[in-house]
């Protein structure tokens, strides 16, 4: 009996849409990095990306439990002597609320070349409105 390997050719793609008005970040995260990795597929190959796209709306919109909101920091590098900069989880939701949810899926994803292709198909959305309607997404439920 041999194994089942999907190849390019054979993964048949959907679009999904996911409201996150109050839903908490993490387990948000964990359900949307699971699909753009195909995980809940029967073809299922996990050095190929099987996986779909997936549309996330109302990202300011996400919920988080405890004192994250102060106490969770994010940093980045200006590449210079002392350049490193932190903004907290507040202050990044109110300037840039998708790339709160950017930042834990693409942590939940593969690390490479691989991940880097699957987080590709990640497309979110401050508000309510997306520009995908041509590809008709289906509401996914989490």
């Amino acid at each position: 009996m041999k194994s089942y390997v999907a190849t390019p050719s054979t993964i048949e793609r959907k679009w999904y849409v996911v409201d996150a008005e109050g839903k908490t970040l993490g387990r948000l995260a964990a359900e949307v990095a699971s699909v753009l990795r195909g995980k809940k597929k029967p073809i299922f190959t996990p050095f190929i990306d099987t996986g779909d796209y997936v549309i996330v709306v109302n990202a300011e919109k996400v919920v988080v439990t405890g004192k994250k909101l102060d106490q969770k920091k994010y940093f980045s590098h200006t590449e210079y002597v002392g350049g490193v900069k932190e903004v907290s989880l507040r202050e990044q939701l109110q300037k840039h609320p998708e790339r709160v949810i950017e930042h834990a899926v693409k942590g939940m994803l593969p690390k490479g070349a691989l991940g880097d292709q699957m987080y590709k198909k990640l497309h979110v959305y401050a508000g309510p409105d997306h520009c995908h309607q041509a590809q008709k997404p289906e509401v996914l439920d989490i």
